[in-house]
């Protein structure tokens, strides 16, 4: 069994944002050489997450909404966690989102479903921050 890994670093130029990651996890795919598999793609912050979804901006808008009803940024005085930091909802919306995927790898391709992409999504953004992505196969 073959593995590869490798760091992919991102900085979102706002407090939150949802940036389609494919692409990328296809190159590493590409560069692992590993054509049956699984790849682990994962958040490596407490404040961002990965996540499967459709690539369509309404409902992007529409998660960003509903995120934002289930855990508010403001008021920051509403988290026992604010005090030095004003992120306790960015960890909240991580929680929901979730941490990792796991896609498995066919033919030496990422075997979705039907417009599944892969999503970094950032909740508590302006600074660089990383995604591990481990594969692991022949």
């Amino acid at each position: 069994m073959k593995s590869f890994r490798e760091e992919l670093w991102f900085e979102v130029p706002a407090r939150r944002g949802l940036l389609n990651i494919t692409p990328q996890i296809g190159r590493c795919l590409r560069a692992s050489g590993i054509k049956e598999g699984l790849c682990l793609v994962n958040a490596m912050h407490i404040t961002a997450s990965v996540f499967i979804n459709d690539d369509e901006s309404g409902l992007h808008a529409d998660l960003e909404k509903w995120l934002e009803k289930l855990a508010p940024e403001k008021p920051h005085s509403q988290y026992g966690h604010n005090g030095a930091e004003d992120n306790a909802d960015a960890h909240l919306k991580r929680s929901i989102m979730g941490r990792e995927v796991v896609v498995a790898v066919s033919d030496g391709r990422l075997d979705f479903g039907p417009w599944e992409q892969i999503f970094y999504g950032e909740f508590d953004g302006l600074r660089r921050k990383r995604v591990l992505v481990k594969i692991i196969g022949q």
